[in-house]
């Protein structure tokens, strides 16, 4: 009786290092791909078409801070996770809130435990963007881009944590912007997260301040001084920060033109 020979990945026709599985396609894989992007925007469409902005003001936070005030202390620590959440959220969206939410975790929680809700609810609605961003559009833009967007992704890529850091910290970028822009230039998710947690610290720490402070003003009749980070002596300290985020670009710099000319 004739003896069948053993099958192998080369008899089958298959490599023995790759998978048999196919990468997803059709409308399943398409669904994957873009998915979140399009769950972030029909949200911030819906934010905006439902009329929702026109509750969440500074003076919704004046009428009801005595209840927000006392809800907090009852509900101690879970408070503080449904103000990460809720912020997340308004950052994954990017709402035009994150000022205001900032000064009402200063306001409810103080100055310093405010400062960490919000770098932290910052940081995981900036990935949520992040991600969705790179899921659906990353590889597709960089696979056709060319000229000036590769030139720009290669400089980018060399000293990408530097670079985040300094539009993080520098408040004149666009927030939803900073987010997104990184996902197109194939920035690693561990400088993302990085630069961004180190980079919102500063104007963080200025809005809870100025949140922490919010009883006093709502009782002139008053709204906050929004302006207050760009006054010389906060902006100042947070311009040097940025640009020393930039040192080791610079550095990276003088080595490259010193060992050309060696």
């Amino acid at each position: 009786m004739p003896i069948k020979p053993k099958s192998s990945a080369k008899s089958a026709g298959k490599s023995p290092g790759k998978s048999s599985k196919p990468e997803p396609r059709g409308l399943w894989g398409v669904a994957k791909r873009w998915l979140p992007l399009a769950v972030l925007v029909v949200g911030t469409a819906a934010f905006f078409l439902s009329g929702a902005y026109h509750y969440v003001t500074f003076d919704t936070l004046r009428e009801h801070r005595e209840a927000l005030l006392g809800w907090v202390k009852d509900m101690g620590v879970l408070a503080g996770v449904i103000l990460i959440l809720g912020y997340a959220l308004v950052v994954a969206f990017s709402l035009p809130l994150g000022i205001l939410m900032t000064l009402t975790a200063g306001f409810l929680f103080g100055t310093v435990l405010g400062t960490v809700y919000v770098v932290i609810a910052a940081t995981l609605g900036s990935i949520a963007v992040f991600l969705a961003a790179r899921t659906a559009l990353g590889d597709f833009l960089r696979k056709r881009a060319a000229g000036f967007f590769k030139r720009m992704e290669a400089g980018f890529k060399r000293n990408e944590f530097s670079y985040l850091l300094f539009l993080r910290l520098v408040p004149v970028f666009p927030f939803w912007l900073v987010n997104i822009v990184p996902a197109f230039l194939g920035v690693s998710l561990r400088n993302y997260v990085l630069a961004t947690f180190i980079g919102v610290i500063p104007g963080s720490a200025v809005f809870a301040a100025v949140g922490n402070g919010l009883g006093a003003v709502f009782d002139q009749g008053k709204t906050p001084d929004l302006s207050i980070i760009f006054k010389p002596d906060i902006l100042l300290p947070i311009l040097g920060l940025a640009l020393l985020s930039l040192a080791p670009v610079a550095y990276n710099r003088y080595r490259d033109r010193k060992g050309k000319r060696a």
